[in-house]
């Protein structure tokens, strides 16, 4: 997949700066969506077969589809530049405080503001705050034309804090604060053996094997030659590899989706508001700051996101597939997704904004 970073053609308009494939990715992804959705509304005993091919609370189908989207970008980061990045402390810390301290609180107070009635669809959202995003956070990154390699750094980080933290900000967020402010209070049972099998799926697999490849290329082919010929041919399967996944998503879940709109819309109500807050809000402080563009996109893209297939895994394994928390895992990436894609224009628009920016 192409990405406008460190070109040097003009910014006349964010088309001109896309691929084709790029350029009608909203397409792509409103088709995939539908196509899910028909699937898994039409065709009898799907869902079933889909959710069987699991192995440890992992679907295999949406693994293969998140390793094929994650590797072509993977491959594109230059891990001899990681020291540009680790050394950034106001980024690494900027990062660690909006993700850990300011999103799950966010999406507390929004859970409970739009589903003070509805307990089981307000524990599903708070559970997807505090999945912080280590897998499609680093397309949408790309596409915007981020730091990959602040983006590789940050959710390599967040990948540690989520092994880390998840279950005691669980508890913390379910069932400590409501108990201090006088509000219900939940649990949440979660084994830190399915975080830790999740962050190896679905970061540690498509991050060896984009460093390898980036290593092995480079000495057989030279930097130059494996930026030009090799890099475009894998580039696409970025794309293919998030409408797979987007397809699957959908259709593991798309009878119920079509089956409770209502629901489904009192959930997207604060989701949307969600998004909005945590990726506006976080480019503005990014700039305000004074980091360039490059940073900036990546801090907002990455705080805005949520590793929703964490989200969902931790809802059935605790609560169970037909669950309310689990619909609300699933509703997570029907409104993520569209809306992401969407930040990526405007963010691409805002570009031209930016002073000369680093390239380091």
């Amino acid at each position: 997949m192409s990405s406008p970073q460190n070109t040097t053609a003009p910014e006349s308009s964010v088309a001109a700066r896309m691929s084709t494939l790029d350029r009608f990715l909203a397409v792509w992804i409103l088709l995939a969506m539908a196509v899910g959705l028909g699937l898994g509304r039409l065709v009898p005993g799907l869902n079933e077969l889909l959710a069987a091919l699991e192995i440890g609370g992992i679907s295999l189908p949406i693994a293969l589809g998140l390793l094929v989207m994650m590797y072509p970008v993977l491959a594109k980061v230059r891990y001899d530049r990681l020291d540009t990045v680790t050394g950034d402390r106001r980024l690494l810390i900027s990062s660690l405080v909006i993700n850990w301290l300011v999103g799950p609180a966010v999406m507390f107070a929004l859970a409970w503001i739009f589903l003070a009635d509805l307990p089981e669809y307000r524990t599903g959202l708070i559970i997807v705050g505090l999945a912080r995003c280590i897998a499609m956070i680093i397309i949408w990154n790309d596409l915007a034309g981020g730091h990959r390699e602040a983006t590789a750094v940050l959710v390599a980080l967040n990948s540690v804090f989520q092994v880390l933290l998840f279950g005691v900000l669980g508890w913390f967020y379910l069932d400590l604060l409501p108990g201090w402010l006088g509000l219900d209070t939940g649990g949440l049972d979660v084994s830190p053996w399915l975080i830790a099998l999740n962050v190896v799926v679905f970061l540690g697999i498509p991050l060896v094997a984009g460093f390898l490849t980036r290593t092995l290329g480079e000495k057989k082919m030279g930097r130059e030659r494996y930026e030009s010929n090799f890099l475009p041919r894998i580039g696409p399967w970025a794309l293919y590899g998030l409408l797979f996944t987007i397809v699957l998503l959908f259709a593991l879940q798309g009878d119920r989706i079509t089956s409770q709109p209502l629901d489904v819309a009192r959930i997207a109500v604060p989701l949307l508001a969600y998004f909005v807050i945590m990726w506006f809000g976080t480019f503005a402080f990014a700039k305000a700051i004074g980091m360039d563009y490059d940073r900036t996109a990546t801090l907002a893209f990455t705080a805005a996101g949520n590793n929703f297939e964490l989200a969902i895994a931790v809802a059935i394994a605790t609560f169970g597939v037909t669950s309310g928390q689990a619909l609300a895992g699933v509703v997570g990436p029907l409104i993520e997704v569209p809306i992401l894609v969407a930040l990526v224009y405007v963010s691409l628009a805002w570009r031209k904004r930016f002073l000369p920016e680093r390239r380091g």
